[in-house]
């Protein structure tokens, strides 16, 4: 694929390589040092027409970028492309409103991000007098038709909102201690690193926060060939509304995993869907598990694992990339 590079919207003759397509795309080009048509990633996104039709890549140099980022939800189709996950970094500090405090927030449809790191840095040094922990995201995700690819999402409490829409995150970094993977998206999150950071709470911490409200809802966070690790304790899951749904599926679990697992609500705990299948390591022993863990059967296993879980409509096939 090739992508020609536009500044304030006007087309030059310069072209740059994209993989696997023979389609054109606009490029913008953000460099902090102010060799790019803009310094700053929301200029870039700013600078794209609301409406927008077919892709644009934003290209993002490496650096850190100290600014809080969000796609409206008018412009669909916009493709964030760092140059690494331990080259380009976003960071920003807001905490307490987990609905403004996220450093990056993508409300549009046909989102990509691919080699970028997005840090809430709040709780950087926390649980202290002069800085308790709090709701600190780093990202919050709410439109559909969506791709995070080798992306990078660091923070403590509440790191990614994975509030709603369909969702494909492969080969990403996800840190944080208290439900820091929460919402109510239809996510598959393949090949991702979860690393705990618990070490410093009182008690055991929380991966996911799962917010399915009802049995019939077809939105949950699967886990497919991840890896658990870290430091401290922490429950694998609890839900934020009743039937929340989380399933680990040929997963790595160290230690840091408690032996019940799972957590719920006194008197509810037959309405979530709480599943683990074939997984490994110290944390995946199952004896001591919560008695109300559901066991799939094997068509749903393989449908809530397979792609088709996220894209029963062929979105995917038509992103400007392979994954």
């Amino acid at each position: 694929m090739l992508c020609y590079q536009v500044h304030a919207f006007i087309f030059l003759s310069f072209f740059i390589a994209f993989p696997s397509t023979n389609a054109t795309f606009p490029t913008i080009y953000v460099n902090p040092s102010g060799e790019g048509n803009f310094t700053t990633i929301q200029a870039a996104i700013d600078s794209v027409p609301a409406y927008n039709k077919r892709w644009t890549c934003i290209h993002i140099e490496r650096g850190l970028y100290r600014e809080q980022i969000r796609i409206p939800y008018d412009k669909p189709f916009i493709y964030l492309r760092g140059q690494g996950e331990r080259k380009t970094y976003v960071v920003w500090d807001a905490h307490d409103s987990t609905s403004t405090s996220a450093t990056f927030t993508s409300q549009a449809d046909n989102t990509i991000a691919k080699y970028i790191t997005f840090i809430n840095s709040y709780n950087s040094h926390p649980i202290s007098k002069n800085k308790p922990m709090r709701p600190a995201v780093a990202a919050m995700i709410q439109g559909d038709k969506s791709v995070f690819h080798r992306c990078g999402f660091f923070g403590l409490q509440d790191t990614l909102w994975d509030e709603h829409g369909r969702h494909y995150f492969r080969s990403c970094s996800i840190k944080g201690a208290v439900d820091f993977i929460f919402g109510a998206g239809q996510s598959l999150y393949e090949g991702c690193t979860i690393s705990v950071v618990a070490r410093a709470l009182k008690g055991p911490g929380y991966i996911t926060a799962q917010g399915r409200s009802h049995a019939q809802d077809t939105n949950g966070f699967v886990f497919k060939n991840c890896n658990i690790g870290g430091n401290g304790k922490t429950f694998l899951g609890r839900p934020w509304r009743d039937y929340a749904r989380v399933v680990f599926y040929n997963t790595s679990m160290s230690s840091v995993v408690v032996p019940q697992g799972w957590d719920a609500r006194v008197g509810l705990e037959d309405r979530p869907t709480f599943a683990e299948h074939n997984c490994r390591g110290v944390g995946s022993n199952t004896s001591r598990r919560v008695k109300w863990l559901k066991k799939l059967s094997e068509r749903d296993l393989n449908y809530l694992t397979s792609i088709s879980f996220i894209d029963d409509d062929g979105w995917m096939n038509k992103l400007p990339f392979n994954l």
